[in-house]
């Protein structure tokens, strides 16, 4: 496993680098093994920089995330706190985690979708703010494009889409429906529950592909 270990203005000192080194190889022996790599990041945040945030990513199979974040005042509780949260979302996906490893293995081509994923600044917040912008800003009811990256499209359960987003910390996903194979979106709402879109048609162009 590639493990990157990053102090944002911070400097971490080697017994840190060393708890979290073997904290996180312990917890991907124990829950998975499959992690190719993992980004422990360290940051100082408040006021006076009287915290400290610990984000951890760990990718456990082809495009799986475990992420998790903590927020304490301490380098090693932030860090062993951000731990316990990637642990326990692996403990709850233990053997979900394994067949979903299997079916990515045996994924023809075909069942993914290759796609542009683009990050969009901010608008501003008044037509006073636009005029008071500096010129260089692009003008215009199109958003600002920051980043745009490729990203793939996977076919899979609505039950896996779930626990993918689950993992990653993520607020919504795409994916494509394997009972129908057409788009769908699942996000997480305002009351803590899961959404689920799927657009009306999809069962129809089933139909349609099966009959044909």
């Amino acid at each position: 496993m590639n493990l990157i270990i990053q102090g944002k203005q911070m400097d971490l000192g080697d017994a840190l680098r060393t708890h979290v080194t073997t904290k996180t190889e312990e917890i991907n022996q124990k829950y998975f093994n499959h992690a190719t790599d993992a980004t422990i990041v360290f940051s100082q945040e408040g006021h006076g920089h009287g915290q400290v945030k610990v984000r951890i990513s760990i990718r456990v199979g082809k495009d799986i995330m475990v992420m998790a974040d903590s927020l304490e005042p301490d380098s090693y509780v932030a860090f062993d706190t951000a731990a316990e949260k990637v642990a326990k979302q692996l403990r709850r996906y233990k053997n979900r985690l394994r067949d979903h490893h299997r079916r990515l293995e045996q994924m023809s081509e075909n069942q993914i979708m290759k796609a542009r994923d683009y990050i969009l600044a901010d608008g501003l917040d008044s037509e006073d703010e636009v005029q008071k912008s500096d010129e260089s800003v692009p003008q215009g009811k199109d958003p600002v494009v920051v980043a745009e990256m490729t990203t793939d499209i996977q076919t899979m359960s609505v039950s896996e889409a779930v626990m993918r987003m689950d993992l990653a910390a993520d607020t919504a996903l795409l994916f494509r429906n394997a009972s129908h194979n057409g788009l769908n979106m699942i996000y997480r709402r305002s009351d803590g529950n899961i959404g689920w879109v799927d657009p009306v048609g999809n069962d129809d162009e089933l139909n349609q592909a099966q009959s044909a």
